[in-house]
């Protein structure tokens, strides 16, 4: 079975907006992040385990408010004893479900319930600012933080400061609403579609 991305028929590559003699360099650029795993840990309230023994990709499980990561793998806090498990290593879950203690910890997949679009350029900040109440500005690399963007319930997760980078993690369902969210948003300084 083929697994189509959460934005296959509405991300078309190309130049848009108000793009027109400004260098490329200088331009945001979208995309959709897929062919990831995605997974979530929530550790039970009645666990006798400490969390921060746990290891998932040879990362230990962030702080709040944060995020670690190697190459391949975002661990993201997601509020108290719960965090969200990002990977390019589509094998992960199964390593991983083999280690931890089912009494203490639940694993659930939610590759296929999940959009993510990424934006990247110096203007990233001013695009997030048009639709979530967040102070953008003082996120940095490695935060993240549960928010909305236009009434969207997303996670923002800043992969980079320089350049910008943050990748936004919404429910499949409203993928299409969010991507047209992010690029009518974008429009005023011109993006490329990657």
């Amino acid at each position: 079975m083929t697994q189509l991305s959460a934005l296959n028929s509405i991300h078309q590559k190309g130049k848009f907006g108000n793009y027109e003699n400004k260098n490329e360099n200088n331009l945001l650029k979208i995309s959709e992040i897929s062919n990831l795993i995605i997974f979530q840990i929530v550790q039970f309230k009645h666990s006798i385990i400490e969390s921060n023994n746990l290891i998932i990709d040879n990362l230990n499980l962030p702080k709040p408010l944060k995020i670690t990561s190697n190459d391949s793998t975002r661990i993201l806090w997601m509020g108290p004893n719960n965090w969200l498990i990002v990977s390019s290593k589509l094998d992960l879950l199964d390593s991983e479900s083999v280690k931890i203690d089912k009494m203490n910890f639940v694993l659930t997949n939610l590759s296929n319930s999940k959009a993510i679009i990424e934006i990247e350029g110096d203007l990233t900040n001013e695009v997030l600012k048009k639709g979530c109440p967040l102070n953008i500005d003082a996120m940095k690399k490695d935060d993240c933080s549960n928010s909305i963007f236009n009434s969207i319930s997303v996670t923002l997760d800043i992969v980079s400061d320089n350049p910008k980078k943050a990748r936004l993690i919404c429910s499949r369902s409203y993928g299409e609403s969010f991507y047209h969210s992010i690029t009518d948003a974008s429009l005023e300084y011109g993006y490329i579609a990657i």
